[in-house]
């Protein structure tokens, strides 16, 4: 933990002239904004800075827009990419009059979920492990109108470039859903996903791997090792920041949106989560796969909430674009050690007890890390208190199963508008130690449905003209 008076001697001792506040909105954007070195001192930790909270996206109305933001000192760290040398801060957001934390803001929601755990007697950490893919591409153009919508895809790596003129086209171009994970020069990010996940490191985020994934045109995946729910928060912000900066260096563009390539696959996020308590960990034990009876009643709160879930953790209308049944997607509400096609997976990688966890396999890395992760964790902490029973692991293929049992199976949403619906049914989970507030709630719904669900519905879709024009 990092003191005020420590964090004003680091910046001291990297020369810092800048200091850039940041904190994270409604929906999942990191912002920011800028004050001279001269403007931080202790105080600043207890008085915070000034700001307008009408223009950010689903927070205060117009007439109560002044509010503050609390840097929070254990957050310092120095930009890898300012000119002008400038320390970081994370925030906490409250009100200027009452000094009250904001309802809305997504790390005081991560903030209340760890401590409604330490609440429930279960345990004392939560810790969340998220594997985040995405996409590398050389260019996107993209346009949304009223007489016309498009947009246009590139990449070096991609397979449609194989007959192109490039003065030479030199090949090695990985087919659709064959590129995990050839060496280069079939590869060719390996030096770019390196400097993205060693600049991470020297941001003191513990890193474990990179890898091409299994989609053409650059589909990658850089693994954080795990942290505490709050932690890996303000990692996963940090993540995003540092991979679509070192990316635009290099003249390329990286994205996090779930399927942006049509017939290949998508990006996810599995997620792993486990729960210790004074050092131990309480999902290893003698069940299922080696794993506790706590684990199997945590994996039956995630099955029963995932509908509800979905809205945090698959929040975009795109995300359901990569959530379709009859394919590779974890849609199926179910749970197994090996079955990929389950929403809910147990590792077996390792049989060491400090690695029993269950990974979450259906988010995807378009959320808002404090609230996705906030919500999975109250449906395991829900999990456990109601003994919520999982009913029997789905080992086997889901793809040869009968019709009639497959049928038996539940599915994850369809699409956004569906897991909102299910979200208002069902959020009293979610509700317990004020975590997420009914405002919070009200607000995601409308906001979501407001700003992304009906703008999508009300436009005619490029692929309708091919399939319509003619009638």
């Amino acid at each position: 933990m990092m003191s005020p008076k420590q964090v004003l001697e680091m910046a001291k001792e990297k020369g810092a002239r800048v200091v850039d506040i940041r904190f994270m909105d409604f929906p999942g954007i990191w912002q920011h904004f800028s004050v001279p070195i001269t403007e931080l001192d202790e105080s600043s930790f207890e008085d915070g800075f000034g700001f307008d909270g009408s223009s950010i996206r689903g927070w205060q109305h117009i007439h109560e827009s002044d509010m503050l933001v609390i840097p929070d000192a254990d957050t310092a760290k120095m930009d890898p990419f300012f000119e002008v040398p400038t320390l970081v801060l994370i925030g906490n957001i409250v009100d200027p009059i009452t000094r009250a934390p904001y309802s809305r803001d997504p790390r005081y929601i991560a903030k209340k979920t760890e401590a409604y755990l330490t609440q429930t007697g279960i345990g004392d950490v939560v810790y969340i492990g998220p594997e985040a893919e995405f996409f590398i591409f050389d260019d996107i153009r993209f346009e949304s109108g009223r007489h016309q919508a498009y947009y246009m895809i590139d990449s070096k790596e991609g397979i449609w470039n194989s007959g192109r003129d490039e003065f030479p086209n030199q090949g090695y171009k990985p087919r659709h859903k064959e590129a995990y994970f050839p060496v280069p020069p079939m590869d060719k990010f390996q030096d770019i996903r390196t400097e993205m996940m060693l600049t991470l490191q020297d941001l003191g985020i513990d890193m474990e791997c990179q890898h091409h994934e299994v989609a053409t045109a650059g589909q990658a995946e850089i693994d954080m090792r795990f942290k505490p729910l709050l932690q890996m928060g303000d990692q996963m912000v940090w993540f995003k920041y540092v991979l679509k900066n070192i990316a635009y260096r290099h003249g390329h563009t990286v994205t996090f949106m779930p399927k942006p390539l049509f017939e290949d696959n998508g990006s996810g996020m599995h997620t792993h989560v486990s729960i210790w308590k004074d050092g131990v960990p309480l999902f290893a034990g003698d069940k299922y796969a080696g794993v506790s009876q706590e684990a199997l009643y945590a994996v039956g709160g995630i099955l029963k909430h995932c509908k509800a879930l979905c809205a945090f953790t698959n929040p975009t209308t795109n995300s359901y674009k990569r959530l379709v049944p009859g394919f590779e997607a974890p849609v199926n509400l179910a749970y197994s050690s090996r079955n990929r096609s389950a929403a809910i997976r147990i590792p077996m990688y390792s049989s060491s007890p400090k690695a029993k966890r269950i990974e979450f396999r259906t988010p995807d890395p378009s959320c808002n890390g404090y609230l996705a992760f906030s919500a999975v964790a109250m449906a395991v902490i829900d999990g456990i208190e109601n003994k919520i029973d999982p009913g029997d692991p789905l080992d086997k293929n889901i793809y040869d199963l009968p019709p009639e049992e497959l049928a038996e199976i539940e599915t994850a949403p369809g699409s956004l508008e569906e897991a909102l619906a299910a979200l208002r049914e069902d959020h009293a989970f979610l509700l317990k130690g004020d975590v997420f507030t009914q405002d919070v709630i009200d607000r995601w719904i409308q906001y979501k449905t407001e700003q992304e669900v009906n703008p999508v519905r009300l436009r005619p879709h490029p692929h309708e003209f091919f399939l319509y024009y003619d009638i």
